[in-house]
């Protein structure tokens, strides 16, 4: 199983555009041992010529341009695109989907609350309508398996996790389960695992669990502490308020990837105001100490 980082920050990637906060500002400046990242999403293949496109985030254009392996290949139009599946609805990995509008029709893997998301609160797929339309299909929440035609050798299994909708979702107030899933990948033929949440606000025994039987897990890397933006004076919300469970702290990421052993560890959906941007700092040594990794955009890992 190949799998590339498209992108690796959070929403509004980094620098961010209107962000002149410590990490902004110095790489900017050139100031910081650091790389700029893109908005998250990931693709997977086995054959390198059939992809599965998790995430569309909003730099999705550039996100495919460095990507030669997924680039137009045979005749006038094509793509190494096979299907997209998204884990929510939120903005930062579904705008990009409107980028992809000049081809033939999306087959677009996602819970019914995403698809509802979609079609009315952020109703892209309605949008799409009018260019290369949508073929939606179903995905589980309960941890049962499902294949993606044209996606070879590769298993899905969703689980629901506990999260709120997006703000322009019927149902914000209300959350629903699908609201936000996380995924293993299984290759069929070696029995490999990839666990993917770049979302993760809490660790769920159904998580847990499928993180130790995982051999590679990526998960949420947004903050270093709950305050941060806070600290910061970016935002009156805490990480963990907005669905994110920071790195650092009792009960943080740092504390449950140390107890994942055999797993390949990294963090994605990286913000803007996150020390370990800086590859010279304390943070990012202490996750060095702890064989934990930093995801940035155009990584591939084989597994």
């Amino acid at each position: 199983m190949k799998i590339r980082v498209l992108g690796s920050g959070a929403g509004g990637g980094f620098p961010q555009w209107n962000c002149n906060c410590n990490n902004c500002r110095r790489i900017r400046r050139k100031e910081m041992n650091g790389r700029a990242r893109t908005q998250s999403s990931i693709a997977v293949s086995t054959d390198q010529a059939n992809w599965l496109l998790i995430n569309a985030s909003p730099d999705i254009r550039a996100q495919l341009e460095a990507f030669p392996a997924i680039q137009p290949k045979q005749g006038v139009r094509d793509t190494g695109i096979r299907a997209i599946l998204l884990i929510d609805s939120q903005i930062d990995h579904t705008t990009g989907l409107l980028m992809l509008r000049e081809g033939r029709p999306l087959e677009i893997y996602c819970t019914e609350m995403v698809r509802q998301d979609l079609t009315t609160g952020f109703p892209v797929f309605n949008m799409l309508a009018h260019y290369c339309t949508v073929n939606h299909h179903p995905v589980p929440t309960d941890g049962g398996s499902f294949t993606i035609p044209g996606i070879h050798d590769l298993r899905f299994y969703t689980q629901a996790l506990k999260s709120k909708a997006p703000p322009y979702s019927p149902h914000r107030h209300d959350p629903h389960e699908g609201d936000n899933i996380g995924l293993i990948i299984e290759q069929i033929s070696t029995g490999k695992k990839l666990f993917y949440s770049p979302g993760l606000g809490e660790i769920e025994p159904h998580v847990l669990e499928a993180m130790l039987q995982a051999d590679c897990v990526m998960v949420d890397g947004t903050f270093w502490t709950d305050e941060e933006m806070c600290t910061q004076q970016i935002s009156h919300k805490k990480a963990r308020e907005i669905g994110h469970l920071p790195q650092s702290g009792e009960g943080g990421m740092i504390e449950v990837l140390n107890s994942v052993a055999k797993a390949r560890k990294l963090l994605i959906h990286i913000n803007n105001t996150n020390p370990i941007l800086d590859d010279d700092s304390a943070e990012r040594k202490q996750l060095d100490a702890c064989g934990i990794e930093v995801a940035y955009d155009g990584l591939e890992i084989d597994l």
